[in-house]
């Protein structure tokens, strides 16, 4: 799983997702380690579900909490608005970001 997403990060991959409660579609920006040590991902969603009911916005996934993750045939142009490459989610380190 880790390298599908710092693969997808460094080639701007849209990535498909099923993560509570359901599939999502996300730009992944950054993956990155919490201060608790929890893998995390920062990503702009663009489809699917969400329990905050907002579908489409900023999302931080905790990694061990994916059920499934596979990169698309669509890519990314770039950064969305308010991308804060050095996320203070991820206290301990950024492993791969655009």
């Amino acid at each position: 799983m880790h390298k599908i997403i710092t693969d997808a990060i460094r080639e701007r991959w849209v990535v498909r997702l099923k993560y509570d409660p359901g599939e999502r579609l996300i730009e992944p920006h950054a993956f990155g380690i919490s201060a608790e040590g929890k893998l995390l991902v920062r990503a702009y969603q663009t489809e699917g579900v969400s329990k905050s009911g907002e579908h489409i916005n900023w999302k931080l996934f905790r990694v061990d909490r994916i059920e499934k993750i596979e990169i698309t045939q669509s890519k990314f142009i770039g950064t969305r608005p308010d991308y804060n490459p050095a996320d203070p989610a991820m206290k301990s380190r950024i492993i791969a970001c655009l």
